[in-house]
């Protein structure tokens, strides 16, 4: 295994999510009022921020790895679902939208796994429409984590909006992949 500057960032990313978790298993009013909603948004857009950069650096390094491949979209989605999961504990998100967005990763990455076992990964790469995906939802996450005013933006709301565009852009994207990924679908299910 690899070992490398862009792998430590994904690794810290995979770090941060247990931080995340314990911020909101601590008993009431351990933290000051808002202090636990602030920290965690800082450390999930730290955690988006490193996602960004890791790849970033191993492109630019040339540092790039199988393994890297590999554990980079995996922290991506445990870091998703864990911040979903609590969002949703706090009531801040509706289950549907938890649902649509932790259903798709899971279906994707099957499909991708399964694409690349057939040796046709090439169809369902990563696309643009995934991209807006992916930063719709870290921008909407963070401001549902701090879910107060900032700067005069009441990021609760804006939050709540960017996490429906997000959930709407799931399913456009889910339906993108899948009808790339159709063709083989029926040619090896016959």
């Amino acid at each position: 295994m690899p070992f490398n500057l862009p792998i430590a960032l994904t690794w810290l990313r995979i770090v941060f999510i247990p931080l995340i978790i314990a911020l909101y298993c601590l008993p009431y009013g351990w933290l000051a009022d808002g202090m636990r909603d602030a920290i965690a948004a800082w450390v999930f857009i730290i955690a988006a921020l490193t996602d960004w950069f890791d790849g970033w650096l191993a492109r630019k390094w040339n540092q790039t790895s199988a393994f890297g491949a590999f554990l980079d979209p995996v922290a991506d989605k445990l870091m998703v679902s864990a911040a979903l999961l609590i969002l949703l504990s706090i009531h801040r998100i509706d289950v549907l939208i938890a649902f649509i967005i932790i259903g798709r990763e899971i279906t994707i990455s099957a499909l991708r796994e399964w694409m690349a076992q057939i040796g046709a990964s090439a169809s369902v790469a990563v696309s643009w429409l995934g991209k807006f995906k992916t930063a719709a939802q870290m921008v909407a996450i963070p401001c549902l984590l701090y879910s107060r005013d900032a700067f005069g933006i009441p990021t609760r709301i804006a939050g709540q909006i960017l996490i429906i565009v997000a959930a709407i852009l799931t399913i456009w994207s889910m339906c993108y992949y899948l009808k790339k990924a159709w063709p083989e679908i029926v040619r090896r299910s016959r």
